[in-house]
């Protein structure tokens, strides 16, 4: 029997049109998903730099407040702001200074030795 061409031909067109528009959306879709990623790369890029200038932010607050405690902890600003409250307070006379001696320690005894001879008992396995 013959074959009917109609539908033949039918069935031929529809697979190459059919592996035309599965290339084009995988070509189409990597093109997108390339474009996705550089703006994603674009934006952490950004970011990073935003955090990098706070962060050298921060570090030099950080510097200028420590800086403003060691003034602050300085013996000269100490006294002019005892001074400046009315504190009443002086420097120590010698006779008011206590000096405590710190003993020497004992040389330890070096017990390793004594635990490592000793059998391990009381353990289950």
């Amino acid at each position: 029997m013959a074959k009917n061409r109609k539908s033949q031909s039918a069935a031929i067109r529809f697979g190459p049109v059919l592996k035309v528009v599965l290339l084009c959306s995988l070509i189409c879709g990597s093109a997108i998903g390339y474009v996705w990623q550089k703006s994603q790369i674009d934006r952490l890029g950004v970011l990073i730099r935003e955090r990098e200038k706070s962060l050298a932010k921060i570090k030099r607050d950080n510097e200028s407040l420590g800086n403003q405690i060691a003034i602050l902890h300085s013996p000269v600003m100490l006294d002019r702001r005892a001074k400046e409250l009315n504190l009443g307070l002086a420097p120590a006379q010698p006779a008011q200074v206590v000096r405590i001696v710190e003993p020497v320690p004992a040389p330890e005894k070096n017990d390793a030795r004594q635990f490592a001879r000793r059998p391990v008992t009381g353990l289950t396995p």
